[in-house]
Parts: structure tokens; C-alpha cells; sequence
């Protein structure tokens, strides 16, 4: 389990929040991606988000292979094929500090992705934190202005981690990320 507090860069943006990130790791070949930079990617969703209340947050990351992602995604979503990111809220409406919820990965599914878009692998599971932790924070993509929102704060979140903008030349998030 990680506990973090505000990094200097975004101390202001998360005064009086904490975040605990509990990464759990249903597959091995997720061994090589550090928790420190799942922690970092959390920690930038929650700082570009509109403001929320002072308190201590909790997340659960669960980086699983495709196997288990299928049954989650059949299970929770009908849809009988592997994902590359699936949240599970706390509750429908985030009202405060607690529990957000839990964001699930799927190994060869991102690993695929990152490979097919010559993304660094680090980089594309840091959308994909950020992505899913939006959605535990009430995002959705479900509409062309839901989508343009989320994504705007997807793109500041990972440029204050350094990383390029996913979605330059690439199609909408709703086709990436349905």
C-alpha cells in the first residue's frame, strides 16, 4: 500500500487531501511497472479535477491479466471480451472524503495497445490510472461534451507528469476507451 500526500507541483491544487492508493496484483507480469508511478498518476487525476473537499481519499489499482478483466467486464458490463481499464465507484455520487472506489488493468490488453500506438508502456498505463480514476470521480465519456471535458483534464493530468497528449491524431476517447 502507497500513502501520499501532495507532491510539491500540486501542494496547492491538494491542500488538506490526502490519497492512499492500495495497488493489488493479480498478475505477475505486472511486476515491472512501479507503484510509486500508479500512485503519481492517481494523485495527478485527483489534482486536475475540480476542487473537492479536504479529507483523506482511498482508491484501490488492481492490475490483472485479461482473463480476469473478461469475467469483470461480462460480469459488471455484459460485454464478453477483455478491456483495457474498468472502474468500480464507491457510490453513484462522490459527496467527500473516503472510499473511491477500485480501478482494474488489464496486462496484455494495455501491453497490445501500447505496442500497436508506439506508446511507452509507462505512459499509456499512466492514462489509463488517471482515465479510470476520473470515472470513480464522477467522469464519463458518454457524450461529445462529456468526452471533451474528461479529456481535457486526461491531457493537463499527464502533461504535469510529463507525458505527451494521448489524444492528438487519435480518435475520440469514446471509441478508445468503450
Amino acid at each position: 500500500m502507497a500513502e501520499c500526500g501532495p507532491s510539491p507541483d500540486s501542494a496547492a491544487l491538494l491542500a488538506g487531501m490526502r490519497l492512499e492508493v492500495d495497488v493489488v496484483r493479480h498478475d505477475g507480469a505486472w511486476d515491472e511497472i512501479a507503484e510509486q508511478m500508479l500512485v503519481r498518476a492517481s494523485r495527478a487525476a485527483l489534482a486536475e479535477a475540480p476542487a473537492l473537499p479536504a479529507g483523506d481519499y482511498e482508491l484501490t489499482i488492481l492490475l490483472t491479466g485479461d482473463e480476469e478483466m473478461r469475467a469483470l467486464n461480462r460480469t459488471w458490463r455484459g460485454k464478453d471480451a477483455p478491456t483495457n481499464v474498468l472502474s468500480f465507484p464507491a457510490s453513484e455520487s462522490l459527496s467527500g472524503p473516503g472510499l473511491l472506489g477500485d480501478v482494474a488493468l488489464a496486462c496484455e490488453t494495455i501491453r497490445d495497445e501500447a505496442r500497436e500506438r508506439n506508446l511507452a508502456l509507462k505512459d499509456h498505463v499512466s492514462h489509463l490510472v488517471v482515465h479510470g480514476v476520473l470515472h470513480l470521480l464522477g467522469f464519463d465519456h458518454a457524450t461529445d461534451a462529456e468526452a471533451e471535458r474528461m479529456e481535457a483534464i486526461e491531457r493537463t493530468a499527464l502533461a504535469s507528469l510529463g507525458i505527451a497528449d494521448p489524444y492528438a491524431d487519435q480518435p475520440h476517447v469514446s471509441e478508445l476507451l468503450s
